[in-house]
């Protein structure tokens, strides 16, 4: 199964690869630390068995929105954003800059901004998107919150669509007109230009290298001019740009009559290297922006399923 997710991909075929690739398994969860802190101060649930149960009631109705791995395992409630190297940067233009926005792309029920929002940045200031509308929603129920009670703004799209988000070049000197108001949009176009920092983990690498290219284009246009504004993320990487087939060890359904196989997910990945030349010389002006890229190891998987991925977590940032 490649790599490549978007409206026009995500039919029957797709959903029941991935079912089985990655069927839902509550046994999966796990919660501590400051991520049991969190969602306890979040949802107000203060037993832990309980918030189990509720976490794993709202994952089980994402999952049936679409299958993706990252509900599958709950990776939605570990820290990515919070965990990244320039997030205190990012609070810092939250709280100093005057009307910075924060986009988080690809955002699914919106946990990261639900962190920068709790660290300081001003949720009236923070705007998400994804394919699915519905996982916001679920959002809200996870959270136990309400469009009211946390008033960050949510546009549902493709980000592939033009009509969404067109590809426009980045620009050097700021804009004269003022930032729309946020409950205005209705796309993410009307903001090329204007957003001091936008968030885009576990993202880019859902895409081929094409698409990939194009995704680049289109955040680095939204990106404001003033210096210190960032884009910042982790997806999955190589040492060596290229496809890579991930073979997977995987545990059948009960139901499942085949039994264990082995089933392969092609990604497209991008080097340290390779994803700094994409942004310093092809989306921005070379010598415009600095892009620092980290490479980690990161154990994924359970008992059914193990291996070691590496992931680029990287900051683009315009001088």
């Amino acid at each position: 199964m490649s790599s490549s997710v978007n409206a026009d991909t995500l039919g029957p075929d797709t959903v029941e690869a991935l079912t089985k690739m990655f069927p839902f398994d509550e046994k999966l969860y796990s919660l501590e630390g400051e991520e049991l802190a969190f969602f306890k101060a979040q949802t107000g649930i203060e037993d832990e068995d309980e918030l189990r149960k509720h976490v794993v009631a709202v994952a089980r109705e994402a999952y049936a929105v679409f299958p993706f791995p990252c509900i599958q395992r709950y990776a939605f409630i570990q820290f990515k954003l919070p965990r990244l190297r320039g997030y205190d940067r990012l609070l810092k233009l939250g709280q100093e800059r005057e009307g910075a926005i924060l986009l988080d792309i690809g955002c699914c029920f919106g946990n990261d901004v639900r962190c920068a929002a709790a660290d300081g940045f001003p949720a009236k200031q923070i705007i998400a998107s994804d394919l699915f509308g519905d996982y916001w929603t679920l959002g809200h129920k996870l959270f136990r919150s309400t469009p009211e009670s946390f008033p960050a703004m949510f546009i549902a799209g493709d980000a592939f669509d033009a009509a969404h988000l067109d590809v426009a070049p980045p620009i050097y000197t700021p804009r004269s007109e003022p930032t729309p108001g946020l409950q205005s949009l209705t796309s993410l176009n009307p903001l090329h230009g204007h957003i001091a920092a936008i968030h885009a983990s576990s993202f880019f690498h859902l895409f081929n290298e094409a698409q990939q290219t194009r995704l680049a284009h289109a955040l680095g246009g939204l990106l404001s001019p003033l210096p210190g504004s960032m884009i910042i993320g982790q997806h999955a990487g190589a040492l060596v740009k290229g496809s890579h087939n991930d073979k997977l060890k995987v545990k059948a359904a009960p139901e499942d009559a085949e039994g264990d196989s082995s089933r392969a997910l092609d990604l497209f990945c991008h080097s340290p290297e390779s994803w700094k030349e994409l942004w310093d010389g092809e989306v921005f002006r070379k010598g415009s922006v600095r892009v620092e890229v980290e490479v980690v190891e990161r154990s994924v998987g359970d008992a059914s399923r193990t291996g070691v991925k590496l992931l680029l977590q990287w900051t683009v940032t315009r001088l």
